[in-house]
């Protein structure tokens, strides 16, 4: 296995925290089931934008990008098939 230069590394720390910053509100969401102070429209076009980029990083075979994005997308989704479910309640 090669050694990670540089650019790989901080791609990788870069990766990890963006996507552990968003981890939380994905959590909080799943546990409260409370979307009212979350933008549909914001979400619908983060989550869009988030599937851009893994697509992206497939394209360019980059993994920092690929698994950031695959995680972020994931949790994206959730929060906002959440909003869709519950925010139509209130």
């Amino acid at each position: 296995m090669p050694a990670l230069s540089t650019t790989d590394v901080l791609g990788y720390v870069a990766m990890s925290l963006t996507t552990a910053a968003f981890a939380p509100q994905a959590l909080h969401t799943l546990r409260t089931r409370d979307v009212s102070g979350i933008s549909l429209a914001m979400y619908a076009a983060f989550t869009v934008g988030v599937f851009f980029w893994l697509i992206y990083g497939l394209l360019r075979g980059d993994w920092p990008i690929i698994i950031g994005n695959a995680i972020t997308l994931g949790l994206a989704l959730i929060i906002l098939v959440l909003k869709l479910r519950y925010g139509r309640h209130r």
